[in-house]
């Protein structure tokens, strides 16, 4: 049993974690809201396996310090039939289960999974938004929803009406028809009547609730409203329904005042906005706070501060870190480094999980900067280890012992005869 160290192989291991986080990212970037979380979070983590197992694959073919010459005369070519299995399907499998823990609600915290949009129609919106950009903002709001999301559209003046019952977005079609439903809308006159649009819509979310999942609503409006906060946000408040307010060119500092209460005591945000205009702006940012969550990217909404979920990313980041090890060991079939790089792998993924714990922060380009370096920490820490951890050769490489070894009837997985290998761990 030898410690060794194989530099290159640790310079390699690095090149091959920063081309995976670079094939992440695009991953993130082209699928994301299009493709089920849980196919991109296996993807991730299995691309950046198979880069940084064909990397250190190319090391040892270089310069093989740890499995020795015989393993590159006689046997890498099986390391390269087990390269794929072992790296890529064998990390997608096991980030796939870790990424379905994590988004299981737990802690008491649901996934908001439907967006109601309460919009006010009143007569004073001909003046306040005369271009009806409130509309085209909840259209823009429609196309940049994820495909798992539900959406509801409820406009009120002295009223309430619902535009559109809550609809999944799974594909374009039911996009057109949110859009289309929204540019039927009516121009009305009246008053503003916040309180009977509050309570037609917990009236429709109770209607069409699915058992599992949270709800959100975004309340627009520019008047002031007699409301009976105790009775209308009772039900929101024991649902755990936040209400994000946006108050429009808002006069009447009473108007502004019961949006910020009515959303300070549902948990939800309030947006003062002067210009119509803007909207948009004000709809994704409420949008981007909705309680999503993947092991590599920021917790919003309620789960943003649980620690419930701090301590399953740090535990699956772990895991994971412990399975590149063991895939880059089965690579090698080589049950001594498989341990080694295993004992490696937890190390190395819990820095990564609390890399990623401490450093998102919803902000792009320092997301972005975060995952390169949980990525890189991931794959090069790994490779540290058969230095601290000691390892066997997997092959013999001298005929005097391999003869030695036939002699004694020696032909396992520790030390086998030339022309003897291994099977299995």
């Amino acid at each position: 049993m030898q410690r060794k160290f194989n530099l290159l192989l640790t310079l390699f291991s690095l090149i091959g974690g920063v081309i995976g986080f670079a094939i992440g990212e695009w991953l993130l970037a082209e699928l994301g809201g299009k493709w089920p979380n849980l196919l991109i979070i296996g993807l991730y983590f299995g691309i950046l396996a198979l880069s940084v197992g064909l990397s250190c694959l190319i090391a040892e073919m270089i310069l093989p310090r740890l499995n020795g010459t015989s393993w590159r005369q006689r046997y890498v070519d099986a390391s390269w039939k087990l390269l794929v299995p072992a790296t890529l399907v064998m990390l997608f499998v096991v980030s796939l289960a870790l990424e379905f823990v994590y988004e299981l609600n737990g802690g008491g915290v649901k996934q908001v999974k439907d967006i109601a949009m309460v919009i006010d129609s009143s007569g004073s919106m001909k003046q306040n938004d005369p271009k009806n950009d409130r509309y085209e903002a909840a259209k823009k709001l429609v196309d940049k929803m994820d495909g798992d999301k539900r959406v509801a559209v409820i406009t009120f003046n002295d009223g309430a009406n619902i535009i559109q019952p809550f609809v999944r977005l799974s594909d374009q079609a039911a996009r057109t028809g949110v859009k289309s439903a929204i540019d039927s809308i009516p121009s009305t006159d009246g008053g503003t009547n916040i309180g009977l649009a509050l309570t037609e819509t917990m009236k429709h979310i109770t209607d069409q609730s699915q058992g599992g999942q949270g709800t959100m609503v975004i309340l627009l409006s520019d008047g002031v409203s007699n409301v009976d906060l105790n009775s209308t946000l009772a039900e929101y408040k024991n649902r755990h329904i936040a209400v994000n307010t946006v108050g429009l060119n808002l006069v009447d500092s009473s108007g502004s005042n019961l949006l910020q209460t009515i959303a300070s005591q549902t948990g939800g945000s309030y947006s003062d906005v002067s210009n119509a205009g803007n909207l948009s702006f004000v709809f994704q940012q409420i949008y981007d706070t909705l309680g999503d969550r993947t092991l590599i990217t920021e917790r919003t909404g309620p789960a943003a501060d649980s620690v419930y979920y701090a301590i399953v990313r740090i535990a699956a980041l772990l895991i994971i870190g412990v399975a590149l090890g063991i895939a880059l060991g089965l690579m090698f079939d080589n049950r001594y480094l498989a341990r080694s790089f295993g004992i490696g792998g937890a190390v190395s993924g819990l820095l990564a999980g609390l890399i990623l714990e401490l450093g998102l922060s919803g902000h792009e380009h320092a997301d972005v900067l975060c995952r390169l370096t949980a990525d890189v920490v991931l794959a090069a820490v790994i490779t540290l280890f058969a230095w601290i951890v000691p390892i066997k050769e997997h092959y013999r490489s001298s005929r005097g012992r391999a003869l030695a070894g036939q002699t004694r009837g020696v032909g396992s997985f520790a030390g086998g005869s030339n022309d003897t290998r291994s099977k299995g761990f």
